[in-house]
């Protein structure tokens, strides 16, 4: 069925497009929101990557199951990326933070969002991720969601692994931080309706 739709896509059937758009943007909403940091920006970064997954159609070349869903998705990714560094050209600066600040730079324990969707919820979680800076926001979306190597990331940001590796402890540190503050609201609520 996915192959058949994506013919018809690529012929520039309305309807296909349309609903290769319907099935596919909800979750990559989602990607956008959190690289992007707020519903607007996302919903742009959202529209462009659709205009260039259509324009490009023809060039995806079927492979397995999930290949067409995991191309979309590296075109949504790089689409936010590019959104976020001209952003950052027309403020002046990007802020990856290129300062070491004498953290352990050692792979900390795998971060699991899974497992704090269950503890949190989803959208808490997400809400958080998007509070961090910019550089944090990257460099953490790429490593844990999208599972880039450092060496990735650093090729893609054009920073140094070291800086890569450091965004990501600093917001794991910062992610850690605001976790620690909600479980103690929700523990002091639940002890105050008790």
């Amino acid at each position: 069925m996915e192959e058949t739709l994506i013919k018809k896509a690529i012929a520039r059937e309305a309807s296909a497009i349309e609903a290769l758009y319907d099935r596919f943007a909800p979750k990559f909403l989602g990607i956008c929101y959190r690289y992007c940091g707020n519903r607007e920006d996302a919903e742009d970064v959202l529209h462009d990557g659709f205009i260039k997954i259509i324009q490009n159609l023809d060039k995806f070349k079927i492979r397995s199951d999930g290949s067409f869903e995991a191309w979309m998705k590296r075109i949504i990714v790089n689409t936010a990326l590019n959104s976020l560094r001209d952003r950052a050209k027309e403020k002046g600066f990007i802020d990856i933070d290129p300062i070491i600040d004498k953290l352990d730079l050692q792979e900390e324990e795998v971060f699991n969002p899974d497992e704090l969707y269950q503890l949190i919820g989803q959208e808490k979680i997400m809400e958080l991720v998007c509070t961090l800076p910019t550089g944090y926001r990257m460099v953490f979306n790429m490593y844990v969601f999208e599972q880039y190597s450092h060496k990735d990331i650093a090729s893609s940001l054009q920073c140094s692994e070291s800086t890569s590796k450091s965004q990501l402890s600093k917001a794991r540190a910062m992610l850690r931080k605001k976790l620690d503050q909600l479980v103690k609201i929700n523990s002091k609520i639940t002890y105050e309706k008790v």
